[in-house]
């Protein structure tokens, strides 16, 4: 396969100023029940490719899943190139690389478990939602796993071959007391293997008891909170409210963003600092190359409380004078290379998570998530769980608690970051169409003040 690829960026390279040839073989299943349902019970095998060139700064694409089509869809995409250039060509340089990269698994491939095995696991722990209580009324169990080899060759010299698999499973319970309905769920999501995906029994339990234990908690009253997140809220609040405004692409077609985004601005306290980057291994988000070919690399994105960096491709580094980070990633072949997160964290602190409380008069303490959605700079966010803070110390728990702000005045008001750390692995972020690509996210504790938190009528 490289070898034809190889051959065949030389023989057209010279009519564009870039060109690169994408193949990608894919298998996986997906799994779905819902109460004794089963909506979804498949597997897929998969053969396609794409091929983008760029000429005078406009783009060309074309996507098959024949590769006899090739050669045509090569002439296609050069066309369209040529045909919507007028500027100049900018992508920042690379050195091209030359690379086999194999499977790293510490478990059991998923493509050598039994389509029945797989079902029987998500049966098993869909009894488990199930068992939890009478008034669990509906449950909800999604499994899915994939691997994907892909082959890359540019004009510019780089032949690579890689592949990863990436598995992850999703479990839902809903109660109901008469009109009071509660949700309770968890997510679990790996790349070294099938084995990660055994012995959630308490974690799917846990799912099922917060839902049930909800039903009869108050809700929260709804004002404005000192607030202390767990983990994995901060992960989720990292990626979601922040990361999505530090990929470049929403920078250099935004003037206002990237006024915003201005280097050198000071976004939180001294003590604060966000990174994203594939190279950290062993996450969802970790990989050699990028879907550009250009190596994985960690980014320093806020560094003792400034900005110092962004996410970029080739492009969007070549258009802002700045150094590819490796961040251009598509979600299959159908689809082009956009600048997306892989990994993205807030470092540990030096705050006890013991002493995050202490203080605050009346407070919120907020554990996992159920859902959230961003738009732009403003964020809201549903926790799994939530307690009171009074006089220092966790007190009552309550319910429907949501946390909301804007991630500028958010992350100014930070007032301690704990010196716990945890990964969240359940990622699957959704950008320009492309939704579900595999992602890591962390963080520790944090403290934060002025949270508007949502909920019942003071």
């Amino acid at each position: 396969m490289l070898d034809l690829l190889d051959h065949l960026v030389h023989a057209y390279g010279s009519k564009v100023d870039y060109l690169q040839i994408r193949i990608e073989q894919a298998q996986g299943t997906d799994i779905a029940l819902r109460g004794d349902l089963v909506e979804t019970l498949s597997e897929t095998l998969s053969v396609g490719g794409h091929v983008r060139t760029c000429h005078n700064g406009g783009w060309g694409f074309a996507s098959f899943n024949r590769l006899a089509d090739l050669e045509a869809r090569l002439e296609e995409a050069i066309a369209a190139a040529r045909l919507t250039g007028t500027e100049q060509t900018l992508l920042a340089p690379v050195e091209p690389v030359r690379r086999v990269t194999g499977l790293r698994l510490v478990g059991r491939d998923p493509r050598l478990v039994p389509l029945a095995e797989k079902k029987a696991l998500c049966d098993h722990y869909n009894a488990i939602l199930r068992a939890g209580s009478p008034r669990v009324a509906s449950t909800t169990v999604r499994y899915g796993d994939s691997h994907q080899k892909v082959f890359i060759a540019t004009s510019e010299g780089t032949l690579l071959e890689q592949e990863w698999v990436d598995l992850e499973m999703r479990f839902a319970a809903t109660a109901r007391d008469g009109a009071t309905v509660q949700t309770g769920r968890e997510t679990h999501g790996s790349r070294r293997g099938f084995d990660d995906l055994l012995d959630l029994d308490a974690k799917v339990r846990a799912a099922a008891e917060r839902a049930v234990a909800a039903l009869s908690l108050p809700p929260v009253r709804g004002g404005i909170y000192t607030v202390v997140i767990d983990p994995i809220l901060t992960g989720l609040f990292v990626h979601e409210a922040f990361g999505h405004l530090s990929e470049a692409d929403m920078a250099y077609e935004n003037p206002d963003l990237l006024e915003v985004m201005s280097l050198g601005r000071r976004f939180g306290p001294s003590s604060l600092n966000i990174l994203d980057g594939a190279l950290p291994d062993g996450h969802r988000g970790s990989y050699a190359f990028d879907d550009e070919g250009v190596p994985a690399t960690t980014t320093h994105l806020i560094r003792n409380g400034e900005l110092v960096g962004r996410l970029h491709s080739r492009e969007t580094a070549g258009k802002l004078e700045e150094t590819p980070t490796g961040n251009a990633r598509c979600l299959d072949y159908t689809y082009p290379p956009i600048v997306r997160m892989t990994n993205t964290w807030i470092e540990r602190g030096d705050v006890s998570v013991a002493d995050l409380p202490v203080g605050v008069h009346e407070g919120v303490y907020a554990r996992n998530w159920l859902g959230g959605m961003t738009n732009g700079e403003m964020f809201t966010f549903t926790a799994g769980e939530a307690w009171m803070i009074r006089d220092g110390k966790i007190a009552e728990p309550v319910r429907d608690v949501t946390l909301s702000g804007n991630v500028f005045q958010t992350l100014a008001d930070i007032e301690a970051i704990g010196d716990d750390f945890e990964w969240d692995e359940s990622g699957g972020c959704g950008k320009g169409g492309q939704d579900g690509l595999a992602v890591g996210c962390g963080g520790p504790s944090l403290r934060i003040r002025n949270v508007v938190v949502g909920g019942a009528a003071p």
